[in-house]
C-alpha cells in the first residue's frame, strides 16, 4: 500500500474515501509482490496496480464492494486454464488480495459546514497515519493482519523506529507487543514480508499472519566522478528511485547546470566525504572517476562498507591495475570480490545513456538475485525478490 502513498495523501487531504487493494501473499511467478497494491475511490478513480492487468478488474470491484459495506476482504486469484475467460493470472501465479476501506476525516454530505468532522475508525486512522508517515519519508513499519480470525482481519498497526506505535491488532495486548517488535525488526532492514504467528504468540486460540511493510527514506545512490557518463547515470538512478548524490573534488565540473536531477552536488575529495556519511544495507555506490588518486582511497573504504553494491569504471588493464593498488593498500581478497569492475553487464554499451542502462541493470540484479543471462531459453525464475520471505513465530500448528 505505502508504494502508492504520495497519491493516497492527496485523497486524505481531499477528504476522499477510498479502499485500497493489497498484495499479501503471492505463489509461483506472480507479477507483484507483497505490499504492491490498487485504490479505488468512491467516484471510481483508480490508481496502482496489484497483476500487472491480469486481475485488476476483478479488484476494482472488490474495492466498489468494500466501499460499499465498509468491510474489508481476502480474496486469492490464480491462473484457470477451464475457462479462457475466467479471472486469473494468466503467468501462472497466485497472488491473495486483501482489500481494506479507508474513511477519512471529511464530514458526511448530510453534516453542516461547521459540524465537527466524522469520526475516523482505528484502522482508517491508523492506515491514515501510515501514508502521512511515507509521504514525509519517515521510517515505520505498517503491520497488517491478513488471515487469522474473521473478525480481526485487516487491523492495523503502525510501528515507528523508536518502538512507538498507532492502532492495535485487536486482539490480546501481547499480540500488539509481539507485531512492534517484529515490525521493528523489519523495519531495521528496510523489508517487507509476511510473519505467521502461532495460536500460542497470537493470545487468539488459532494462528494468524500478518503483512509488514516498512517505509524507509529512498535508496542512496553515490556517484563519483562528474563525467558525461554520470549524468546519464544520475536520470537512470532517479528512475529507479535512488537518492541520487554526485559528488567530484573539481567545481568545474561538479554543476547544478551539469547534473540538474541530481537530489545532491558535492564538491569534495571522494574518498573525504564518504568517510562522513552514514550509509546502509541499500546504498549503491558508482565510481566513474577512473583516476587512481580519486579511486584507490575510495575504493579503499567503499570496499570495506556494508553497503548493497560497489562499481568502478575502466578498461580491463585499468581494473588490474587498481586491483594491484588495492591490495598494496591491505584489502584482502574478500574484499576484492565485492568490486564490480568494468561496471556494469555487457550490452554492448556505447553511449552515456547506454553505459547508464548497463550499470542500472547490474545493480537491480544485484539487488534481486538475477542473474544477467536473457530469459530467453532460460531456465531461471522471471521474478527474483530476495527481500520479501514469511518469517514464524511460535506454533503453527
Amino acid at each position: 500500500m505505502l508504494d502508492i502513498a504520495d497519491e493516497l495523501n492527496r485523497w486524505v487531504e481531499q477528504g476522499r474515501d477510498f479502499a485500497v487493494a493489497t498484495v499479501v501473499g503471492v505463489g509461483g511467478s506472480a507479477p507483484r509482490q507483497p505490499g504492491a497494491a490498487l485504490a479505488v475511490d468512491r467516484d471510481g478513480t483508480a490508481i496502482g496496480s496489484v497483476s500487472g492487468g491480469c486481475v485488476e478488474g476483478a479488484v476494482y470491484e472488490l474495492c466498489q464492494q468494500a466501499l460499499e459495506t465498509g468491510e474489508p476482504v481476502l480474496e486469492q486469484f490464480g491462473y484457470s486454464d477451464e475457462d479462457a475467460f475466467a479471472v486469473g493470472l494468466t503467468c501462472g501465479g497466485i497472488i491473495d488480495i486483501l482489500v481494506t476501506p479507508v474513511r477519512t476525516s471529511a464530514p458526511e454530505p448530510s453534516q453542516g459546514p461547521d459540524d465537527p468532522p466524522a469520526p475516523v475508525d482505528s484502522t482508517s486512522g491508523t492506515l491514515v497515519a501510515a501514508v502521512a508517515a511515507a509521504v514525509t519519508a519517515e521510517a515505520a513499519a505498517l503491520a497488517r493482519i491478513v488471515s487469522g480470525p474473521a473478525e480481526l482481519l485487516g487491523r492495523a498497526l503502525l510501528v515507528r523506529a523508536d518502538g512507538s506505535h498507532t492502532g492495535s491488532l485487536g486482539g490480546h495486548p501481547a499480540l500488539d507487543r509481539t507485531a512492534v517488535e517484529e515490525a521493528r525488526a523489519l523495519l531495521d532492514a528496510g523489508r517487507t514480508t509476511t510473519v505467521e504467528i502461532g495460536a500460542d504468540g497470537s493470545q487468539c486460540g488459532v494462528p494468524l499472519t500478518l503483512l509488514v511493510e516498512s517505509s524507509v527514506p529512498p535508496p542512496r545512490m553515490l556517484v563519483f566522478g562528474a563525467i558525461d557518463f554520470a549524468a546519464a547515470l544520475v536520470r537512470a538512478g532517479k528512475f529507479l528511485g535512488y537518492h541520487v548524490t554526485v559528488c567530484d573534488a573539481r567545481p568545474v565540473f561538479a554543476t547544478r547546470a551539469r547534473f540538474p536531477d541530481a537530489d545532491e552536488i558535492v564538491i569534495d575529495w571522494p574518498h573525504r566525504y564518504l568517510d562522513s556519511q552514514e550509509l546502509d544495507s541499500r546504498a549503491v555506490l558508482c565510481v566513474l572517476t577512473h583516476d587512481a588518486k580519486f579511486d584507490v582511497p575510495l575504493l579503499e573504504r567503499a570496499l570495506r562498507l556494508p553497503v548493497a553494491y560497489v562499481g568502478a569504471m575502466g578498461s580491463r588493464r585499468t581494473h588490474l591495475d587498481r586491483l594491484r593498488r588495492l591490495r598494496e593498500a591491505g584489502l584482502t581478497d574478500l574484499e576484492l570480490n565485492r568490486l564490480r569492475s568494468p561496471i556494469g553487464l555487457d550490452l554492448g554499451a556505447r553511449t552515456p545513456e547506454e553505459t547508464a542502462l548497463s550499470i542500472a541493470a547490474e545493480i537491480v540484479a544485484t539487488r534481486r538475485g538475477g542473474t544477467g543471462v536473457p530469459l530467453t531459453g532460460a531456465h531461471t525464475p522471471i521474478h527474483h525478490d530476495t527481500s520479501v520471505t514469511t518469517r514464524r513465530i511460535g506454533s503453527v500448528a
